[in-house]
């Protein structure tokens, strides 16, 4: 095991892929086939499952499960208990297994707050924020501010993670952005 640390509870099993400066704290399953970016934090009690891909940079906070089939992107945040799925009609007594599963995948620099939920099939768009206790059960805009259940627009996000006013023109780091279709696009 060199390049990233794991606390002595954890597991990382042989085929799992951690990159350099990461950590993985406590009671943590990284399972065979994962991939694990370099410096991304695990916190206490996450699961990464084989086929499920985690970028540089990412903060799993408590209490997370990364299914086969979600693709996070660098520098996603997942909030505590957040929850992602894979199969949309699950039935105990009929397991589709991976054939009969969804991807999700979530854009560079997201937010996913403690407790929302995101159901199989849809994506979080880059610099998106879902709030927290949120359902997304359609695809979310980059830059999107989401809340609810089922989740709404209600605003924009800054790549810095304000809020946008109306202007589009973040009053915290200056940035500037247009709408487009799919989202926001910063004015360079």
């Amino acid at each position: 095991m060199s390049g990233y640390w794991a606390h002595e509870s954890s597991y990382v099993d042989e085929g799992a892929e951690v990159g350099e400066g990461t950590k993985v704290w406590h009671f943590c399953h990284v399972q065979s086939g994962a991939r694990v970016g370099r410096n991304c934090s695990l916190g206490q009690n996450v699961n990464v499952a084989g086929g499920a891909v985690v970028g540089d940079g990412c903060r799993i906070q408590n209490n997370v499960s990364i299914y086969r089939g979600v693709e996070l992107a660098d520098h996603v945040f997942c909030g505590p208990s957040c929850v992602f799925t894979n199969d949309l009609t699950p039935r105990a007594a009929h397991p589709k297994g991976p054939t009969g599963w969804l991807r999700t995948q979530v854009g560079e620099g997201a937010s996913i707050g403690a407790n929302a939920t995101v159901v199989c099939g849809h994506n979080v768009g880059a610099w998106a924020m879902v709030g927290a206790g949120a359902v997304v059960a359609s695809d979310v805009p980059a830059h999107a501010l989401v809340v609810g259940v089922p989740a709404r627009q209600v605003g924009w996000a800054c790549e810095c993670g304000a809020p946008l006013p109306k202007t589009l023109s973040c009053p915290e780091c200056g940035r500037t952005y247009e709408e487009v279709a799919g989202g926001l696009v910063e004015v360079v």
